[in-house]
């Protein structure tokens, strides 16, 4: 099944379609407010959605591989300030001009066998680069869905769906707070962003021919080496790098690290306590039952579970993808 959190096939305004019958001129970004020191505290301030409508100053954009995060649809843009725009550096993140916005919103439909029907929102999560580095700012949507209201202590609600396989599920959604989203967007000590990299752009602005195009995890076509690794990237590589949060683990799941001991591969722990779950190697060739990179991610328990954060469900699909890919490795 596809990651329904990937790339909703549906125009924004579908959801609010009576706001859609209000003729007006859109009114421009404020440019001030972002590249001030305020934190607004309604998402309207910024003008970059209009009754629950983005501007048409947004570059939409979809990633290959996106991270996951409860089964959720997600929808992204970039806004870059008239007069400025993004310079691409190899294969990773293009470098943003002072006044650049990343603007991801997160919502449910009611039944994900019907992703463009009943849509509802949660949040819309931004990073504004200032003269003094990247912020990161959540708002939860009214319940309207004509603004958003700033939660930086982060926020909790209950959301159900009918699942894929035609089963309901319901699960208690969280909303990051404002030191969370610095414990992924953290490199080197400094907020940054982690998804737009060029190699992982599916669809968005104009850029140069990637390099090393990362695959669709979800692509039954593409290698399973080159679809695992993808997948690692976009939901561990963040943090498990050598210049993120987990860097003292030793496990290194970004897509440029090569394979070996830094990818899990036969290597042991640092410090797992019961995140193990009694296995000895991170990734254990052949055994994926085995394996505490497979332990972790099949766990709900806060105090084992990979990710640590955005995940109250299991991602079944990518488990079985990652399993395969243990099983195929050479004993």
């Amino acid at each position: 099944m596809r990651d329904r959190g990937r790339r909703p096939r549906i125009a924004w305004g579908r959801f609010f379609l009576p706001l859609l019958l209000i003729s007006a001129a859109p009114l421009p970004v404020n440019d001030a407010l972002i590249q001030s020191d305020r934190l607004p505290a309604r998402l309207s301030e910024l003008n970059l959605f209009e009754g629950g409508k983005p501007s048409t100053a947004l570059q939409p954009y979809t990633l290959s591989t996106p991270l996951f995060t409860d089964y959720a649809s997600k929808w992204r843009w970039i806004y870059t300030p008239p007069g400025t725009e993004l310079a691409w550096k190899g294969d990773g993140l293009p470098d943003f001009p002072v006044g650049s916005v990343l603007i991801k919103s997160f919502g449910y439909p009611a039944d994900l066998r019907k992703p463009e029907a009943n849509i509802r929102m949660l949040e819309t999560r931004i990073l504004m680069k200032r003269a003094g580095g990247w912020i990161a700012l959540p708002y939860v949507w009214d319940a309207d869905g004509k603004d958003a209201t700033l939660k930086r202590a982060g926020h909790r609600t209950d959301i159900s769906w009918t699942h894929a396989d035609g089963k309901p599920r319901a699960i208690s959604y969280a909303v990051p707070n404002a030191n969370q989203c610095k414990g992924c967007h953290d490199a080197g000590g400094q907020l940054t962003p982690i998804g737009p990299k060029l190699r992982n752009l599916e669809t968005g602005p104009d850029r140069p021919a990637a390099t090393r195009p990362l695959p669709r995890w979800d692509d039954a076509k593409a290698p399973l080496d080159q679809r695992a690794r993808a997948y690692l990237d976009g939901n561990c590589g963040h943090c498990h790098n050598r210049n993120g949060p987990a860097d003292t683990s030793g496990l290194w799941l970004d897509w440029d690290d090569e394979h070996g001991p830094n990818l899990g591969i036969r290597k042991r722990p640092v410090a797992a306590g019961r995140g193990s779950g009694q296995n000895e190697f991170d990734i254990l060739p052949g055994q994926p039952d085995k394996s505490i990179l497979i332990t972790r991610m099949q766990s709900l328990d806060p105090g084992v579970a990979m990710p640590e954060l955005g995940r109250a469900t299991v991602h079944e699909e990518a488990i079985s993808m990652l399993s395969a890919w243990i099983s195929h490795m050479p004993q």
